[in-house]
Formats: C-alpha cells, structure tokens, sequence
C-alpha cells in the first residue's frame, strides 16, 4: 500500500523540543539514508534548516514544509511517507487534520497524545476510514502510555506462559521517577479543562475507564484517587496524575486483543511513596498537590494549580544534563483468579518526559514500518500494546534505554 513512497518516517513538528530531540535520536541511531529514510518537517523552513544544522545532521537531511492549517500540504506529507511521527500537540487543537490525511492516505501515524476525549471522537470518526485505507493510528505513544501498556502486555504475556492463564486484576504502581512530564503534557491539560468547561458531556469520557472501548462496558474499576496502603507492593500509594489516560489505553489494548485477558479484568496505577509514617504522610502530600486528573474531573484547577508543577512550556525543556540524569520505574503487580502471583517492572533510563519518550515515539514509527505487517496488525486505530507488543519491547531494550523484567 504504501511501497514506492519518498520515506520511511517524517517527523512533523521537529522544530519544537520533543521533535528536535526525536530527529536527534534518529540521526544518532541510524544515520541519514542508510536503513531509513527519514525527513524532517514543520511549518518554517528556516527554523528546518536551523534545527538540521544544530543536530549536525548533513544538508542532505530532508526538509518537509507541512502546516496543521494548511490540509493540502499535510495531505501532501501523509502521501509522501510510509508513516509519520508527531509531536504536534495539544492534538485537540491540531492534530485532526493529520489524522484525517493519514487516514486517507493509507499512512501510519504515531502521536503523544494524552487527550483521551480527543482519541474517543478520533476512534469513532476515523476507525473505519483507517481500517479500509490500511493506516495504523496508534495515539499515546511516549511516556503516556508505552510504559503503562507495554508493561500490562508484558505481564499478561508471561502470565499465559508461565501460568496458563491471564492476570485478572493487574495494579501498576510508579515506584521511582526522576524527571518530569512535558510541556506538551501540560498544554494538553490545559486544553482538556477549557474543552471541559465548554462540553460537560467531557467530563463522563474523562471518568469513564472503558472511554475507548465503545461497545463494550467491563466491572467496576478502582478509582485510584485516594491514599491507601497497597499490601501488594508493601507501601503506601497515591494519585498518580497520568492514570487517567494509561488506564483507558491498557483497557482498549484488552478490547483490540479480543479481550484475551477478560471481561472482567481490573486494572489501576498509582504512585508508591514508600512504607510507615513517612511514606502515609508523602502520599498525603501528593493527594493534595498532583490529583489533576481528579480535578479536572470536578472542575476544580485553576491554572495557578497546574503551574505549581513547574513544567516548561510547550517548545522549551530541561537540560541535557536533566534528561540524561533522569530515570523511571513501574512496577506491575498480577493476580490471576485462583490467586497466584506475577510481577514485573519497566526502567527506563532518562528522563520521562523528554529523554525517553523521544526514543519510544521514534521507535514505535519505526516498528510500524519495519517489523510489523499489516497482515499482524491491519488498519484501524490501536493502541501500542496491541498493535507493537513484543515486537517494540525489542526495540524499546535495544535502541530505546528500557528495560522489561520479570520478578517472579
């Protein structure tokens, strides 16, 4: 469907900071025209040409002029490449005509998007229009929610190996994180609560676990936004401020998969803080200060509340130094229905927000086009999980700084 096209990738939006550093891992890991063939685009080919040559990439490098109001010139990129990595956000703002293009066109498209009302009118508009191009829409493809997925998937696999069965109930708990969330990350936060106050009907997707799963309703969820002591892991819990979006995906990845690990499966996250006194009192803390998506569920944040996270704004970022420094890890924690236990964790090496999630989106493009066939996963709208599996851990280990382990 897509043979005989210009490139393999294009990085739309490469000259914002999440995209810049995509293009960096993708010339540090595979050069110019080697194994890929890989363009650069944005709006200003001034601003390409001054990212090409900060990068050190050579002026071979191809550049792309594609605008998010301009549909022909986004058609034109969707036509002209076997996928397309963006990091073009709040995608509720601007992110529908490239979905529509790719869509159309038969092209991939992997995106970072945190936005779970946008992704449930995403599902129902274009669903169909992939599935009949052959495009392969895979939303919430960096540090929301690859770590999250990924690890439930993970999981899941061994628990079929190793014990025959699927996990009935599966907790996901943040046990380390240095390094923050994104300014995209913030942006989209920012765009869901003004998009909420003007369409209440938002505020039932947004607490609704099984939002993109239409057609199908599973049990009762936990709603992870209160402390508690999770004897599972040993230690005190609290709100974990992406479950909102990571738990809808985990589901959907379920429902994609034909629901192999059950109707009834129950799955939640939530951060550890650590054990006794201490770790109550820290959980505490992060109830008060970080249960955004509790509050934006209420309508209770102010934009005074979201700035007392200090992330940058859309465009700027950390140091190198601070993403390099960086890290993570999830520990994933699985009961089947008889009672027997599995365990696993996911570590990623750089910061969340930035070092990592730079790697995971490129590679997850590149799993598309490289190692998964559309006879493995067809066009329609899918999740990382469902669509990239086993096949992206590899990736993810290999070129990405990740690691996926089994505890038990």
């Amino acid at each position: 469907m897509t043979e005989g096209r210009t490139f393999d990738v294009i990085v739309y939006g490469a000259t914002g900071f999440t995209g810049r550093l995509v293009a960096e891992h993708m010339l540090a890991t595979y050069g110019v025209g080697r194994d890929v063939r890989w363009a650069m685009a944005g709006r200003s080919k001034v601003k390409l040409e001054s990212v090409r040559s900060e990068i050190g990439a050579p002026d071979d490098l191809p550049l792309v002029i594609a605008d998010a109001s301009d549909p022909a010139s986004v058609a034109a990129m969707a036509k002209a490449t076997k996928a397309i990595i963006t990091t073009v956000g709040p995608y509720q703002l601007y992110g529908e005509p490239l979905v529509a293009a790719c869509a159309d066109a038969g092209t991939d498209y992997v995106d970072l998007c945190g936005e779970p009302a946008w992704m449930a009118a995403m599902i129902a508009k274009y669903d169909a229009r992939a599935k009949a191009s052959g495009a392969r829409i895979v939303f919430s493809c960096g540090f929301d929610s690859i770590p999250f997925d990924l690890g439930v998937t993970y999981l899941q696999a061994e628990a079929k190996a190793r014990l025959g069965v699927p996990l009935k109930r599966v907790r996901g708990r943040v046990r380390k994180m240095k390094g923050g969330f994104s300014g995209g990350t913030i942006a989209s936060l920012m765009a869901t609560l003004e998009s909420s106050k003007r369409d209440p009907s938002m505020v039932k997707t947004l607490a609704d676990p099984f939002a993109l799963t239409p057609g199908f309703k599973g049990p009762a969820q936990p709603s992870g936004e209160t402390v508690e002591r999770d004897d599972a892991a040993g230690q005190w819990a609290a709100p974990f401020i992406m479950a909102t979006i990571n738990t809808k995906n985990v589901h959907r990845s379920n429902h994609l998969l034909g629901r192999a690990w059950g109707d009834d499966f129950v799955y939640d996250e939530m951060m550890l803080t650590g054990d006794g006194a201490d770790g109550a009192k820290r959980a505490r803390g992060v109830q008060r200060s970080g249960g955004i998506q509790n509050a934006l569920l209420s309508f209770a944040p102010t934009r005074a509340l979201l700035r007392q996270f200090a992330l940058p704004k859309p465009g700027q970022g950390p140091s190198k130094e601070a993403r390099e420094t960086g890290f993570y890890e999830v520990g994933f924690y699985g009961e089947a229905a008889d009672g027997r236990l599995l365990r696993a964790s996911v570590k990623g090496d750089k910061d969340p927000g930035y070092g990592s999630t730079s790697k995971m989106i490129s590679e997850s493009a590149l799993c598309l086009v490289k190692d998964v066939s559309r006879d493995e996963a067809a066009g329609g709208v899918w999740t990382p999980g469902a669509a990239l599996g086993r096949k992206l851990i590899a990736r993810l280990e290999a070129n990405a700084g990740m690691r996926f382990t089994l505890e038990n």
